[in-house]
């Protein structure tokens, strides 16, 4: 089953770990560096990146002509999408424990960050019921 675990940052204007001390920015990169690695060793990692800011961040329609039309940027958000992981696991269990993991990287000072986490799980096909 695979799972996509996204994690939200609070807003607040730009991305605040820009303004963290470069050994907290180092620790918080390095926790998701080894959990990727674990991932990878338990042979449950499909993806993960890091985004940008909501600073750079754009929403795009499509205009009556098929243009497209721009909006953005949102740096007042409440929260934000900072990045996300894809894996592949055998349970929910897992994929929370995972979430679990990921939200206790470091941030400032070292103490855990506890962010939230959404878990969904990806769609491996249409529902029947739409068929």
């Amino acid at each position: 089953m695979k799972y996509m675990l996204m994690m939200n940052a609070p807003g607040k204007g730009p991305y605040q770990i820009g303004s963290w001390p470069k050994a907290d920015i180092q620790a918080h990169i390095g926790h998701m560096i080894a959990l990727n690695k674990t991932l990878r060793a338990a042979g449950e990692f499909v993806a993960a990146e890091g985004l940008t800011g909501p600073d750079q961040a754009k929403l795009i329609r499509a205009g009556t002509d098929g243009a497209p039309i721009t909006d953005g940027v949102f740096p007042e958000s409440k929260e934000f999408l900072a990045g996300y992981w894809i894996v592949d696991v055998e349970s929910p269990a897992r994929a929370y424990e995972i979430a679990a993991a990921a939200s206790a990287a470091p941030g400032p000072g070292g103490a855990p960050m506890n962010m939230a986490i959404e878990v969904r799980e990806v769609m491996s096909g249409v529902p029947p019921e739409f068929l």
